[in-house]
């Protein structure tokens, strides 16, 4: 038996603010998210994206093979994705900032515990049990602005959020390699769990925000994919997630293909984070000006030109056009997905956000999986065009779903 549904309230049409927009308050500032709830946001991302540039360092310090070390990084990626939903329905019943405090200590103890680890066997079990602890933080930050944030303004502080994600992935990907090369591993994995617990520090006292009557567990998510809406939003998220983050991680070997260094091919892929950052702070002016469906146009257009272009020609310069064109499409699709997401069941928030992460990182897994066969072959033309004609039906989609969606 699914819960009742909600009784529907007025909607204004949709304009450059969104559903249920309206002006703010003359001397009014948008509203951001928290400092803490950010900070956790950027911590989780240094986690994540830490592991990769660490994994020849510490394979060579343990005494195992890179094939080995592979499984480090498997078993984080498994049990970040995977315990999505888990974390949605438990932020659902038992409250938002309460989960993120559990998820961060169990984060620390976790985190330490993946520094101290004595073999590679002990360091596989630590880690998917921090992937499993940092997998909460995101989806429920998400859900928190969700609530905390009105509709008009909700896209632009999810942007916010994106941003100190983006932070965190440029210090990851930019700092984890040197500080292994230099400082050992061990080093590296600590920092999270330090900036952990700034993270508590910094959410102490503040209060749980309301939310509705807690559904149990399996209701939560039978009733939530029973929503065709909710169902149309996670299948495009999981498309995003194949042609964005899947192909994504395919840039920088298509360039070494082309007889470039590591160092050189990882550079140009490191743009990605940059215009994610950029383009992250032009969410809240064009939010003021245009539509969401508009706004989701733009961010799809950079899509399927930045794959258009390295399906032309893959050098240095089409890969950081299109890794520059990718973060556009992150900063302004993704969160007008995100934003949607939030909106399709606001009795199931969390448990809503967390289906739309776990789709996210299905996603970029089945699309990883999907471009090997074109990879192993060298066959980048055809990749990325595949890839272009696939992201130009997503954006159509999503345009005319989210306009389907307003009207309904």
């Amino acid at each position: 038996m699914t819960p009742p549904p909600e009784p529907p309230s007025p909607r204004r049409p949709e304009g450059p603010a969104g559903p249920d927009a309206g002006p703010l308050a003359p001397g009014a500032r948008p509203a951001r998210p928290p400092a803490g709830v950010a900070l956790a946001s950027l911590t989780s991302s240094v986690d994540r994206f830490a592991v990769s540039p660490l994994l020849v360092v510490l394979a060579a310090d343990l005494g195992a093979t890179l094939a080995q070390a592979l499984a480090v990084a498997g078993a984080y990626f498994l049990a970040y994705g995977f315990t999505q939903p888990l974390w949605g329905t438990l932020s659902d019943r038992f409250g938002r900032l309460r989960l993120m405090r559990v998820a961060l200590l169990g984060a620390v103890l976790t985190g330490v515990a993946s520094a101290l680890a004595p073999s590679l066997a002990v360091l596989v079990v630590a880690r998917a049990l921090t992937g499993a602890f940092f997998g909460g933080i995101i989806p429920t930050a998400i859900t928190y602005i969700g609530d905390t944030v009105p509709g008009p303004h909700r896209q632009a502080a999810l942007a916010d959020n994106m941003a100190a994600i983006a932070v965190g992935t440029a210090l990851a990907t930019a700092a984890a390699g040197a500080v292994g090369e230099t400082a050992g591993w061990r080093v590296m994995f600590a920092i999270p769990p330090a900036l952990a617990l700034l993270c508590l520090w910094s959410l102490r006292g503040r209060p749980e925000p309301e939310r509705p009557a807690p559904t149990r567990l399996w209701r939560a998510i039978t009733a939530a994919l029973s929503d065709r809406w909710m169902l149309l939003v996670m299948v495009l998220v999981f498309v995003e997630g194949a042609v964005v983050l899947g192909i994504l991680t395919l840039l920088a070997p298509a360039l070494q293909d082309q007889g470039l260094d590591a160092t050189t091919a990882g550079l140009a892929v490191a743009t990605y984070g940059v215009a994610t950052l950029a383009a992250s702070r032009l969410v809240r002016p064009l939010s003021r000006r245009l539509s969401r469906p508009a706004i989701m146009a733009l961010g799809g257009a950079g899509l399927v030109a930045g794959y258009a272009a390295v399906a032309i020609h893959v050098s240095v310069g089409t890969v950081v056009a299109a890794a520059l064109l990718l973060g556009w499409t992150w900063a302004l699709l993704h969160t007008s997905l995100q934003t949607w997401a939030t909106e399709v069941l606001p009795a199931l928030r969390g448990t809503a956000v967390a289906l739309f992460a776990a789709s996210l990182f299905a996603g970029s897994a089945v699309g990883t999986v999907a471009a090997g066969p074109f990879a192993d072959a060298g066959r980048w033309a055809g990749l990325f065009g595949v890839t272009a004609a696939v992201a130009a039906a997503l954006v159509v989609a999503t345009v005319v779903g989210r306009r389907a969606h307003l009207r309904g």
